[in-house]
């Protein structure tokens, strides 16, 4: 069986540990768009702990809209806050100048749907991390779940916490070790290292 993801705006380590561990996913993209989920937030470790960015998004109420109908809002300029959010939290890091050039281009083009920025920001962990997985994209909302059901790890609200053991974090002297963050918190502090970290964590299907 191939896993079952959602694309998410640079998810957490535990759904990249999954990534990181088949040569093969399936990016669902026939679902409907919920709140609260890593589709439109991640969260980083900024001075004063864990620091959520959150992409708003054009709400359109009473109806529901397919994850991939979903369009980001500009009407505030989220790109430059997170890129300022990053750069604060990881410009000591020992790895994220090896990365800022590329990533902040992310950050300079209005991307008018949310996945599409999602898939975007997904190219940019496969080509840095790097990873060797090959991502497909779903044909249909699939109802039924199976064993390697992974869609339940995009919501924000349930502790999908793996088996993760401590790796270095810039302000971890000031709050202690904060697991399952956005996948770029491990790349820039583990660089090179993160693939084998994320091989490394084990984590449940649904």
């Amino acid at each position: 069986m191939i896993p079952l993801i959602h694309p998410c705006y640079f998810g957490s380590v535990s759904q990249y540990a999954i990534v990181s561990q088949y040569e093969k996913i399936t990016f669902e993209i026939h679902d409907n768009y919920q709140k609260q989920t890593y589709r439109n937030r991640m969260y980083i470790y900024g001075a004063n702990g864990k620091q959520l960015l959150n992409i708003p998004i054009q709400h359109q109420s009473g109806i529901k809209v397919k994850y991939a109908d979903v369009l980001i809002s500009y009407a505030e300029n989220w790109q430059k806050e997170h890129w300022k959010s990053l750069e604060s939290a990881y410009r000591t890091s020992p790895f994220f100048e090896f990365y800022e050039d590329e990533l902040q281009l992310l950050y300079e083009v209005k991307e008018e749907k949310l996945l599409n920025f999602n898939l975007k920001c997904h190219q940019f962990l496969v080509d840095n991390l790097p990873l060797e997985t090959t991502a497909l994209e779903s044909d249909h909302f699939e109802i039924d779940q199976n064993e390697e059901d992974y869609r339940h790890l995009v919501s924000a609200k349930k502790d999908f916490t793996p088996n993760q053991p401590i790796y270095t974090q810039v302000f971890a002297n000031k709050h202690g070790f904060i697991p399952n963050l956005s996948v770029l918190d491990l790349l820039f502090n583990e660089g090179p290292n993160a693939v084998s970290y994320l091989e490394n964590c084990q984590i449940k299907s649904e």
